[in-house]
């Protein structure tokens, strides 16, 4: 009896050594790159025209070596859906991946947060804070920048779109 638990532990000691192999990074590091390392930027609403819907755009990276998945959005600023964008046709979605070593970007004409029932209408220059939930990675809350209603991000959040506006 005593014989199986110590293979288990030789098991799982070459399993995390293995794990550990490849990576540049070294010490704690390595292990954490076999997981979703998430971060946030070129996050903004556009001012919205509508009382009760807006639009929110932002950037999620995934600078590790396990994809996760945005699985809800919630804001004190109103209902929050996922949407995404196929083939010209703008769908609400359940989950959407941000791939190991990748990115998911939501862009004007593409996947965006859609805001549903907004309890005031945020005015430019104010911010509308959101909490986004994965799958596997801890929740992240992120300041969303109201800007302009014509406002469009020089990093190319709307260039990669065939066109500009809505």
């Amino acid at each position: 009896m005593t014989r199986r638990p110590a293979l288990a532990v030789l098991a799982a000691i070459g399993a995390l050594a293995a794990a550990g192999c490849g990576g540049s990074d070294s010490g704690a590091g390595s292990a954490s790159s076999s997981a979703a390392e998430l971060s946030v930027e070129a996050a903004y609403m556009p001012q919205p025209v509508s009382d009760s819907m807006a639009a929110g755009f932002l950037t999620i990276s995934n600078e590790g070596g396990k994809a996760d998945e945005l699985t809800s959005v919630t804001s004190e600023a109103g209902e929050v859906t996922l949407h995404e964008t196929v083939d010209g046709t703008m769908k609400e979605a359940d989950r959407l991946e941000v791939p190991a070593h990748g990115q998911l970007v939501f862009r004007s004409g593409g996947n965006h947060l859609m805001f549903e029932k907004l309890r005031q209408q945020p005015e430019q220059g104010q911010s509308v804070a959101v909490e986004l939930h994965f799958a596997h990675s801890d929740p992240v809350t992120v300041e969303l920048p109201v800007k302009a209603a014509t406002y469009r991000p020089a990093d190319g959040h709307s260039a990669h779109s065939e066109h500009t506006g809505h």
